[in-house]
């Protein structure tokens, strides 16, 4: 039997943000068998931690969906870093966290000050922009939404990558963000034009500079409540856009709103005349569950 423990990430409230499952001791489990679990867990992410291969980082780990492997998501790096963290640990404290991901190192700083606790991790691969011709009126077929909707200021939708890759879209209001769906045979159309399977629509929002949501139903996860891997990658469409100069830049994003389950992710952008240069996020995680699984 494996030990496991949920979280809720990228919030402090329990059953906001967005659940993350963590397996532990899992060096001895086959491909098959993580994936077999993350499909159980059914979450958006499932996280496998394992010895490190260089005894001076904390862990190996690998992510899964319920679908698929995938070498970096934000969510799990955050919930599992405070987890690891904070086992067996008592009071205030800041300590480094280095994860051995499929995508690179992963370095995590966390921090408990009183009941608060928190983590920062920065991106393993520098985001770059991929595509920024795709029809506007494609897009807002996929997204149910007029065409005159897909923008505000001097943002305009594009391609992103960072480790994954992601279509952000930009709309011109909260009302329009929360109208925006997955439509077929619109959707598939735009996923193949784009070779993604994810979008990131995005306004300026109430309390925080930008509020998005993060559609993927042809990876598994119709609609998810908060997306550390977009929020890095979002630095690649905010530089684009002029929303970022050179020196630090910080942003609070929303997102999960419209799903009953809001979350909060602090984007920090370091950058020089030619774009960014490092891109950090941070946020918390609250324990859920813990118990037993066994393998098949």
């Amino acid at each position: 039997m494996l030990k496991f423990h949920t979280l809720d990430v990228f919030t402090e409230t329990p059953f906001a943000g967005n659940p993350l499952a963590v397996v532990l001791d899992a060096d001895d489990l086959t491909t098959s068998e993580m994936q077999t679990i993350a499909r159980e867990f059914n979450l958006s992410e499932t996280i496998f931690v394992q010895a490190p291969q260089d005894p001076a980082h904390t862990a190996r780990v690998r992510i899964f969906f319920p679908t698929a492997e995938i070498p970096f998501a934000g969510h799990p790096t955050i919930g599992c870093a405070i987890h690891l963290a904070c086992q067996n640990r008592t009071g205030d404290f800041e300590t480094p966290i280095t994860l051995e991901e499929e995508a690179g190192l992963v370095p995590v700083t966390v921090t408990r000050h009183g009941n608060h606790i928190e983590a920062e991790f920065t991106a393993p691969v520098l985001p770059f922009a991929v595509l920024t011709d795709l029809p506007l009126d494609l897009i807002a077929a996929s997204l149910g939404l007029q065409v005159r909707q897909i923008r505000f200021a001097n943002h305009r939708p594009a391609t992103h990558q960072g480790g994954p890759r992601f279509l952000f879209v930009p709309v011109d209001s909260l009302a329009s963000l929360a109208m925006a769906k997955p439509c077929e045979p619109h959707w598939s159309a735009l996923m193949s034009r784009a070779d993604a399977h994810n979008a990131y629509v995005y306004t300026p929002g109430d309390n925080c500079d930008f509020q998005a949501r993060m559609f993927s139903p042809t990876a598994g996860t119709y609609e998810d409540p908060a997306t550390g891997s977009a929020s890095a990658i979002l630095a690649a469409q905010l530089w684009a856009s002029g929303a970022v100069t050179p020196g630090t830049t910080k942003f609070a994003l929303r997102q999960g709103v419209e799903m009953g389950r809001p979350s909060s992710i602090g984007l920090t952008i370091d950058a020089d005349a030619n774009g960014p240069t490092a891109v950090r996020i941070k946020g918390s995680a609250v324990p859920i569950s813990s118990g037993q699984i066994r393998r098949r």
